[in-house]
Formats: C-alpha cells, structure tokens, sequence
C-alpha cells in the first residue's frame, strides 16, 4: 500500500479491552504500533476498577495503577516515537453485577466521565487536536467517549462476538448495537462480524486480520523440537489454547481413533475440560504443553498436516482464526472447520463439517501435498499483514472525513 493512502499526521486517541502490559497479543496494540508509524497515538489503557483493586492488590500492574492514580509516578509513558501509553490517574466503579438496565447505564454514565476526564487531561499535555478515537471492542467503559471527547471522527472496532460472553451479555445486548449506530464508522475483522456491525450501521467496512509472520516465514532449516523427535510421522498438528468453548474435543477423539497409525500432537495450554477428556488415554494423542511463542515455528514446521477442530457456537463462528495464517506461512496443509469467517480461506485449506470429513480431508492433504501448493500457501498468508488491515482502516477513515 502506498504512504499517499494512508492516514498521516493525525492524532489518535485508541481505547479497548486490552493494556498495554497485557502478556499475550493483542490486535489493538499492532493497529496502534502501525498507525504511529504516520501519525501520534495514544493508546490508553483500561481504567482500574475497585474490585480489581481489592482482588489483586500485590499484582505488579494493579501497584502501578494505583502509584499513578495517587500521583507518585506518571500516567503518561512515551513507549517509542509518536506513541505514548496511558495509566489513567482516576478509579472507576466496579458495576456489572448491577441488574436494573437503567442503574448500571447511570453509574457507567459516570464510571466514563471519569475516564474520559484522564484522557482529556493527557491529550491536553500531549498537545493533541481534532483526535481520531478508536475503541477496540469496549462497549461499556467508552460508550460515551465521542460525546465526551468530542473527536473528528470515532471507530468501532468489532474483533470477536463480545456478547458470546456471559460477562457482556447482561447489558451489552442493548448497549452494543446502540454504541455500534452511534459510532461513525464501524470495522471489522470479518465478513460475519462486518454484517452484525452493518444491521447497525451501514458505515461498517471488513477491513481484514494483520498478523506478525515474519518468524513463520523463515522455518527452513529448523531443527525438529526435542520433545517431538520420537513421535512416529505422519504428525496431524494443533498449536494455541486448548480450550473446550472453541475446540471440538469429539472431533480430536474420532480423528485419533480413526487413524491409530496417524500422531495427533496438541501445542497449547489445556483447559480444566481437556485436563480430563479421554484424550489423554489414547494412545497416538500427544499433549506438549505450553511453548514460548518464539518456537512454534519450529513446531508447525514439524507438522505434516495443520488443524483447527472449532465448535461452531456464537464465540467461534465469527471469529478470524489467526493460527490459520500462521500454519499457512509456514507453507503446511490446512483442515479446518467450516465457518463464516472461514470463507476466506476456502482455496487454501480444507473446510470440514463433520468429524468424518477432517479423516478424509487430512488422509487426502497428506496425499496431494507438493511445493507448489506449499508456495501459494505461504504467497497468501503473506498478504494478511497489519499494513494491509491498517490501511483498509484508514481508507474508510479518510473517505468519512473527506465527505463531512
């Protein structure tokens, strides 16, 4: 994408879900890194609220939080040029147990005045004008942001079905779309997630998934990992969270019991329900625990066939599943469950419906396997960057400031 395309030397406020000192990745944090490439960010974090205050009082990030909001230390953190990260220095709240609608929409009310009232006072001393607000998914917290901060523009980023959760559910059924209509733009990182977005706000655009591949795209060469060297070939191979709201544990029995003389080699922290699943007695099925993320490369790189056995439900089914575009730069055949967010990958990888179809779709991935539907693998997947996902954004962001 050209530079002339994009969105430059503006300022850019990012609220979420997701702070910055969270440990694992985060789609907020590299639209952020991206967009100060051209322009000032200021991502801010989450406020802290009471009852993380109390539950979690020796944490290390709740001592920091409450040093900035008794003024010992600075809410604002330059993290590298045109970037700065933001502690809020006010408490807020802690209301989702509040049941009546029309009470929790008044305390949040207030809980986002004294929000919006840090935010103000760190654009003030950043010097930041006619900001950009975009708001990762925080449905509560930011709902009143744009009356309170007034932007040029304000985004709605939708990245997940929030209201799959039980803790959004409550209030976010009637607060969502309202926030959604409200926003003057609204993206998405699927086509499912774009057509709920666009039921409430016809100014939704799919602006597609970034990902970090660099260290998948250079596997060659990569030694087998240790603890893999004596499982026998040909390795059917899952790598992330193993956890039974998004994986179809039915579906890892039937393709392990099916095919004895098959390995089944699962990457990932386990969940209290895969702890006990009969998985664990079969005895092609190997669990290898949580790895760093700086190996799994090496780890996709000794699969013979990748897998991602999702149960469809309301968290999966809109849901871009970023492991697909990493086992796809490392060159490797794909089955996969069939979903709506899936649709993009259908020339790609194998789309299964049942359990009987991932048996087949792997027995035939393992047949037809060649370089060079290794190369076009690797050729699309390289496509999926956050330059291209950003830069989707900016587009629509620049064509709703050029019409008003």
């Amino acid at each position: 994408m050209e530079k002339s395309d994009r969105l430059q030397g503006r300022d850019i406020v990012v609220v979420g879900q997701q702070p910055w000192d969270i440990s694992i990745g985060s789609n907020c944090k590299n639209i952020a890194l991206e967009w100060s490439k051209y322009n000032r960010v200021l991502y801010v974090n989450s406020p802290l609220d009471r009852i993380s205050k109390h539950r979690l009082s020796d944490d290390p990030k709740i001592v920091k939080r409450l040093s900035v909001i008794k003024g010992e230390t600075p809410g604002i953190v330059p993290l590298q040029e045109n970037l700065w990260n933001l502690y809020p220095d006010r408490m807020i709240e802690s209301i989702n147990w509040i049941k009546p609608q029309f009470l929790f929409e008044l305390l949040n009310k207030r809980n986002n005045k004294i929000f919006a009232s840090s935010i103000l006072k760190a654009i003030k001393a950043l010097g930041f004008k006619d900001i950009i607000l975009f708001n990762d998914n925080d449905m509560f917290r930011s709902f009143h942001l744009k009356d309170l901060l007034k932007p040029a523009v304000s985004i709605y980023y939708s990245r997940d079905f929030m209201l799959a959760v039980d803790y959004w559910i409550g209030h976010g059924t009637k607060m969502e779309p309202e926030l959604i209509t409200a926003s003057d733009l609204c993206v998405a990182n699927s086509t499912y997630l774009t057509d709920y977005c666009r039921k409430y706000n016809p100014n939704s655009f799919n602006v597609g998934q970034g990902c970090e591949l660099d260290i998948f795209t250079q596997t060659e060469g990569l030694p087998v990992p240790v603890d893999m060297r004596p499982i026998k070939a040909p390795v059917i191979g899952y790598v992330g969270a193993l956890q039974s709201i998004r994986l179809d544990i039915a579906v890892l029995q039937h393709i392990a019991q099916c095919r004895p003389d098959w390995s089944l080699v699962l990457v990932g922290p386990e969940d209290d329900q895969f702890k006990v699943s009969s998985l664990h007695q079969i005895r092609n099925v190997y669990f290898l625990g949580s790895k760093d993320p700086g190996v799994l490369p090496a780890y996709i790189h000794a699969f013979d066939v990748c897998i991602n056995p999702q149960i469809i439900n309301q968290v999966t089914i809109g849901n871009y599943p970023r492991k697909i575009d990493e086992y796809l730069a490392v060159g490797k055949p794909v089955v996969a469950t069939k979903t709506a967010a899936m649709s993009i990958f259908e020339k790609f990888c194998y789309l299964a419906v049942s359990k009987e179809d991932y048996v087949d779709m792997i027995g035939d991935a393992l047949k037809t396997d060649n370089k060079i539907l290794e190369n076009e693998r690797r050729n699309f997947a390289s496509a999926h960057t956050w330059e291209n996902s950003v830069g989707e954004i900016d587009k629509a962001i620049i064509a709703w400031l050029d019409r008003k």
